[in-house]
């Protein structure tokens, strides 16, 4: 048996405590079914009942996929989301998982993360670190980071902190796999400054020089070079371009790769996210969700340093 079968068969039993007697639903798209068919192997050699369905790749991160999708969603016990840009952050999920369906997503895992890295952490410590993280965000008010002398700040008060721990054994639980962030929905209209980003982007992969992003009231007006006038180009001109997350990596064997899924995780980065936020708490629908990864940043929640170039404090 191949280890990217091993793994996923490890992904149905850490991650979801998969049952026997539970229906179990792959959705992929036309880039990702290789990858997919390694899982719904591992769904069947478990003895469940598996579906496998595919939709064209012809979409961007955050925006819904087709009804046939979403309405399968809702009727299976356990769903992992095998595609090349994110159905974390969409209405389909959501509702699927507000119907107790446990669900993982995973875009843009590669052979090597399915081999590798970010998926062989050990589940305590990034339940442990996950949850130390949320309860600060929980409780805090204002968010101030400061990256190569530039600095971008922001406030998160009346936000609902959120764990992504990459274990789902109760029903409606759902989020990425592998996992390993703490993360909330900034208040729309209150970022200011300006932020670098040196890590990776969602759907542009590695960042190849740092790119300066410059926010006024909580709208993204500049990106420097040849990456940031793509991440301008894929949230376009209206709601997309409005921050929509701050997170904080928690899992300590996650790598910096290019796919956004498991970059966000590296311990010791944050990221922040342009456009979809309604989900998890936040008032914004775009259609679009882009999560852009900041390595080593020093962070300040309220009036205490909780990270210095990267480092906890």
């Amino acid at each position: 048996m191949s280890q990217y079968l091993k793994n996923a068969q490890k992904v149905f039993d850490n991650n979801f405590n998969l049952q026997k007697e539970e229906t179990v639903l792959i959705v992929t798209d036309d880039k990702m079914s290789e990858i997919a068919h390694f899982f719904y192997e591992a769904a069947k050699l478990n003895g469940n009942e598996a579906v496998l369905t595919q939709f064209p790749a012809t979409y961007k991160s955050g925006e819904e996929p087709p009804k046939a999708i979403a309405e399968a969603l809702k009727h299976a016990d356990v769903a992992l989301c095998v595609t090349s840009a994110s159905l974390t952050h969409t209405n389909a999920k959501k509702e699927a998982a507000a119907g107790g369906t446990r669900i993982g997503t995973m875009p843009g895992i590669t052979l090597d993360m399915l081999e590798k890295g970010a998926i062989e952490a050990d589940p305590d410590t990034v339940k442990n670190l996950t949850a130390q993280f949320t309860e600060k965000l929980e409780t805090g008010s204002k968010v101030k980071i400061e990256k190569d002398g530039e600095v971008l700040e922001f406030t998160i008060s009346g936000r609902r902190g959120v764990p992504s721990t990459g274990i789902f054994w109760n029903k409606g639980e759902a989020g990425n796999i592998p996992s390993g962030e703490a993360y909330i929905a900034p208040i729309e209209n209150s970022a200011n400054g300006s932020l670098i980003v040196d890590g990776s982007i969602a759907q542009l992969g590695k960042v190849e020089e740092p790119i300066k992003l410059t926010l006024v009231e909580g709208r993204l007006i500049e990106a420097t070079g040849e990456q940031g006038s793509e991440l301008l180009n894929l949230l376009g001109e209206d709601k997309g371009r409005i921050i929509a997350e701050f997170g904080i990596g928690t899992n300590p064997t996650a790598r910096i790769t290019g796919v956004v899924l498991e970059d966000e995780k590296v311990f010791g980065t944050i990221h922040i996210a342009f456009g979809s936020n309604k989900p998890f708490g936040g008032q914004t629908e775009a259609g679009v969700h882009i999560d852009c990864v900041v390595q080593s940043p020093t962070v300040w929640l309220d009036e205490e340093k909780i990270m210095e170039k990267g480092q906890i404090v």
